[in-house]
């Protein structure tokens, strides 16, 4: 793992390559998937998150397309502090990955939809998949099945 220590000058140090780095550097790290982590220089805390939301920022300030509206930041904010902020974090988490993971599919879809079909019904599919992962976390299933399988009769189940 990569360690970076951010000094008093806000300059980010790679001691791994023995040179000051930038944030554009910093966030080719991520896309390239490098683990790494910015300590402060003075009391070793982990600044990564700091560092990763300063990107986050940048990248909205650019017009580079905007992830995060003012209506998703907010809903956000709502949840800190909320009895179920821990499972948002782990819902955003796993949705994510979900959509990283479909991220080639979702694309060729797209593409093959342009024109003939609604480029919609692949985000409501998303949004369906979203919906039933949602459901393993809501109380009626403490297990964490997945809803499907918790509809199929008892039978079912046991083949």
């Amino acid at each position: 793992m990569r360690i970076l220590r951010k000094y008093t000058n806000r300059r980010l140090y790679d001691t791994s390559r023995s040179c000051y780095v930038t944030l554009d550097d910093v966030k080719q790290l991520v896309l390239n998937g490098e683990a790494f982590k910015v300590e402060d220089s003075k009391t070793g805390n982990d600044l990564t998150r700091n560092i990763l939301l300063q990107i986050i920022s940048e990248q909205e300030a650019q017009g580079h397309g905007t992830l995060l509206t003012n209506q998703v930041l907010q809903q956000l904010i709502r949840f800190y502090g909320d009895s179920m902020q821990g499972m948002m974090s782990q819902y955003l988490e796993q949705s994510i990955a979900s959509f990283l993971e479909h991220q080639d599919r979702i694309r060729d879809q797209m593409q093959t939809m342009m024109g003939a079909a609604n480029p919609l019904t692949v985000m409501n599919r998303i949004a369906d998949r979203n919906m039933q992962m949602w459901g393993m976390f809501s109380p009626e299933n403490p297990e964490g099945k997945p809803q499907e399988e918790q509809k199929k009769p008892a039978d079912e189940n046991a083949k």
